[in-house]
């Protein structure tokens, strides 16, 4: 069965509750925030 990606819920207890789809990106934040790196604001064309 496939799941649903919840994107912008702030709330842990309904993604597990509605059984969402939950990629944690804590590792990832902080090797960004700590090396430094630009963000890029990508629009369409």
């Amino acid at each position: 069965m496939a799941r649903t990606i919840s994107i912008g819920c702030q709330d842990f207890e309904m993604i597990r509750r509605e059984g969402y789809f939950y990629i944690d990106k804590t590792v990832f934040l902080s090797e960004w925030w700590e090396g430094g790196d630009c963000v890029t604001d990508y629009k369409a064309a």
